[in-house]
C-alpha cells in the first residue's frame, strides 16, 4: 500500500514541446505498436491452433510472445497519451502501476530467456531422452515459475518503494521507473538496495548462470558432435542467442542510463537508450522467431499461400 510519499503526482522531464512533430513521433509509435500486436498475436494464434508446434519450445515461445503483448501495452498506449498532451504529469498511484507492469514484463522476459535456453539444453545434449526429461508437467511447472515469481517479487519491490517519503516529484525519464523514485527518497533506504541486491541475486544471475552453463555445454556438443548435430544447434539456438543478446543489451543501456550521470548525452539519445529495451524485444522477437524457425517459417508460408491461392481463384 502506498501511503507514505509527500507527493500527489511526479512530473517526466523528458517530454518536451515539439510542435507539430508530436504527431510524426505518435504516428511512428503507433505504427510501431501496431506492428507488435499484430505479429506477437499471429504467432501465438498459429502456434496455438497447430498441433505439429504443441511442443515445450514452442509453448515456451507462446509464452514469450504473451509477455511482449504485455510489456507492449503496458507502456505503448502511456506514451502515445504523453506524446499528444501538454502536461507531462502521472498520479504516484498511476505511476507505481506502470513500474510493476514494466519490471515484471523485464522480469519474465529474462526468466522466459532462461528457461528457452534450459528447454535448448535438453534437446541438444540430451535428445535420446528428451522427452521424458521435458514432460508437460515439467512445461507447466517452469511456466507457472515464470510468470509467478517475478510476479512476488514486484510487488515486494513497489511496496517498498511505497514507504519512502519523497523530497521531489521528478522523474528523468518518459515513464515511471523505480530507481529514479528511490532517488528522491529523502528517507533511508538501506531496506530497499539491501533487498534490491537480493532480488538481483535471484532475477538476474541465477537465470544468467543458468543460460551460461546450458549454453556452454551446447558448445561442446556441437564441437565434438557430428554434422547434423552442429547443424541442429545452430538452426534452434540462432534465434534465441539473438533475442538474449538483445534484451541483454537493452537491459545494460537502461541501467547504465538510470544508474550514472549521463546528462553529456543528447536527450533524444537518453530517450532512445530508455525505451530500447521495451520497444526493440516485443518487435524483435516475432520477427526473428518467425523467420529463423523452420516450423513456423512453412506454416506462415503455407497460410499466406492459401490466402493468395483463394484469392486468385476468386479473380
Amino acid at each position: 500500500m502506498i501511503n507514505s510519499t509527500q507527493v500527489s503526482y511526479f512530473m517526466l522531464s523528458f517530454f518536451f514541446d515539439t510542435g507539430l512533430i508530436k504527431y510524426l513521433f505518435f504516428f511512428i509509435l503507433m505504427s510501431l505498436y501496431i506492428v507488435i500486436i499484430s505479429a506477437n498475436v499471429f504467432l501465438i494464434v498459429v502456434i496455438c491452433m497447430h498441433r505439429s508446434l504443441h511442443e515445450p519450445m514452442y509453448i515456451f515461445l507462446c509464452s514469450l510472445f504473451m509477455n511482449e503483448l504485455y510489456g507492449s501495452t503496458g507502456l505503448f498506449p502511456f506514451l502515445l497519451i504523453q506524446i499528444l498532451s501538454d502536461v507531462h504529469t502521472v498520479s504516484v498511484s498511476f505511476c507505481f502501476l506502470q513500474i510493476f507492469c514494466v519490471y515484471y514484463y523485464g522480469s519474465v522476459e529474462f526468466l522466459n530467456l532462461a528457461v528457452m535456453s534450459y528447454d535448448r539444453y535438453l534437446a541438444i545434449c540430451h535428445p535420446l531422452h528428451y522427452n521424458t526429461l521435458m514432460t508437460f508437467n515439467k512445461v507447466s511447472m517452469l511456466i507457472a515459475l515464470t510468470w509467478l515469481l517475478p510476479f512476488f517479487v514486484v510487488v515486494c519491490t513497489i511496496r517498498l518503494s511505497g514507504t519512502l517519503q519523497l523530497c521531489g516529484n521528478i522523474i528523468n525519464k518518459v515513464y515511471c521507473d523505480n530507481y529514479s523514485i528511490v532517488k528522491l527518497a529523502c528517507s533511508d533506504t538501506t531496506v530497499i538496495n539491501i533487498y534490491g541486491l537480493i532480488i538481483t541475486c535471484i532475477v538476474v544471475f541465477g537465470p544468467l548462470i543458468l543460460i551460461l552453463y546450458t549454453y556452454i555445454k551446447i558448445l561442446k556438443v556441437c564441437f565434438s558432435g557430428s554434422k547434423q548435430t552442429r547443424q541442429k544447434a545452430v538452426s534452434t539456438c540462432t534465434p534465441h542467442l539473438a533475442s538474449l543478446l538483445n534484451f541483454f543489451f537493452g537491459s545494460f543501456f537502461e541501467i547504465v542510463q538510470s544508474r550514472f550521470d549521463m546528462s553529456n548525452l543528447p536527450m533524444m539519445l537518453r530517450i532512445f537508450l530508455s525505451l530500447y529495451w521495451l520497444t526493440c524485444q516485443p518487435l524483435f522477437n516475432p520477427v526473428l522467431y518467425g523467420l529463423k524457425m523452420c516450423k513456423i517459417r512453412t506454416i506462415c508460408k503455407s497460410l499466406f499461400g492459401c490466402r493468395v491461392s483463394k484469392r486468385l481463384d476468386l479473380q
